[in-house]
């Protein structure tokens, strides 16, 4: 028999933005931010990209109330961003599905379908031609 009393709730989200993705795991706390083992401000050192990634949170007025760990790969800063940005969001309606309205409202559980368009062959690019010549 398992002793359930230390055992804390854990809500678990996860987040894609473009080649990015952000597995969340949030559990009740003091407001500590873990991105893959480091501090949340030295990982994002912009200001702007840690407001964007932290923006559920500061709208459902919950900011201090949770300890998460993050484990994102892929991508580069802004889209890891973004994935957390989705993953704390969906992680929030398993604490609380009465979230969702205003969730859905501000667009944190809309997933960014926007993704880089691929080379195509006879090009140098995914839209740019070979120089043309008529002679």
């Amino acid at each position: 028999m398992t002793n359930s009393s230390n055992v804390t709730q854990e809500y678990i989200g996860t987040g894609r933005r473009k080649t990015a993705v952000a597995r969340i795991r949030m559990t009740l706390g003091s407001g500590k931010v873990l991105v893959n083992g480091r501090p949340f401000e030295e990982y994002f050192n912009l200001e702007n990209i840690r407001i964007h990634a932290l923006e559920p949170l500061k709208r459902t007025e919950l900011l201090n109330k949770f300890d998460i760990k993050v484990n994102v790969t892929g991508g580069g800063q802004t889209g890891q961003a973004g994935a957390i940005r989705l993953g704390i969001a969906r992680a929030l309606l398993q604490f609380d599905a009465n979230l969702r309205p205003l969730l859905r409202s501000e667009g944190f559980l809309t997933r960014d379908p926007r993704m880089k368009e691929r080379k195509k062959y006879g090009q140098p690019g995914a839209r740019k031609r070979f120089q043309f010549s008529k002679r």
